[in-house]
Parts: C-alpha cells; structure tokens; sequence
C-alpha cells in the first residue's frame, strides 16, 4: 500500500500536529500550500513542515488564477457576507483543494487528508 498523504498545511499548530502524527503512524507526508496572496513567510514554514516530519512541502503560486478565476467573479456578483464583508478565505479554499488534489495526484499519493479521517487511522 502506497503510505503517501497530501496535507494542506497552514503552518499553523494543528497542521503541525498533524504532519508529526500522520509521520508517526508510518505516512510519507507532503505538505501543500497554496499562496493566494495572503504575504506568509514560506522558508519559515517549510522549515517548520519539515522539522515536524514532512518529507517535501510544496508551495504553489495561485494568486493570478485566483484572482481571475475566483475574486474578479465574486466582486461582479456582489458576493459579501452580512452586506460587508468579503469573503477572501471561503473564496481561496476551492482552489486550494483544486491544486491539492493535482499535487496528490502528481506525487501518486495513496491518501488524502479526508480519507485518512474517514478511515480512523
């Protein structure tokens, strides 16, 4: 059984967590993250991916293409919550998962996060 798992790491104490467990239990664990403009710190973070147990962390730059394809169409229809607030994060995660699951496949990784959870394991 192929032990390689793509997680969307945000740098973040839970992810972290997450990488040293999955890593623990016996996974090859690729960390994903997707810049759609949001100014993080990546070498700190894959330096952090890392030392919690991940064995590659991918960095992929979506912020044309999410601005294209996500923000510029949700601007024309208006889309807001509660009449004022833009909606930036719930807007980036369908391109995150686009870009995750083209990573999984690309790493011919066995198991994504959702699986794993489902699975108990």
């Amino acid at each position: 059984m192929n032990k390689k798992v793509v997680l969307a790491y945000s740098g973040g104490l839970d992810t972290s967590v997450a990488v040293r467990w999955l890593s623990d239990k016996g996974y090859d664990v690729v960390c994903y993250m997707a810049d759609v403009g949001q100014g993080s710190d990546y070498d700190r973070l894959k330096k952090r991916a890392l030392s919690a147990g991940a064995s590659k962390v991918i960095v992929e730059d979506l912020k044309d293409e999410f601005a294209k394809d996500f923000v510029f169409k949700s601007l024309k229809a208006g889309a807001v919550y509660e009449s004022q607030y833009l909606l930036a994060t719930a807007l980036s995660r369908p391109i995150i998962a686009k870009g995750m699951v083209k990573a999984a496949k690309k790493e011919k990784a066995g198991f994504r996060g959702a699986r794993l959870y489902r699975q108990g394991q």
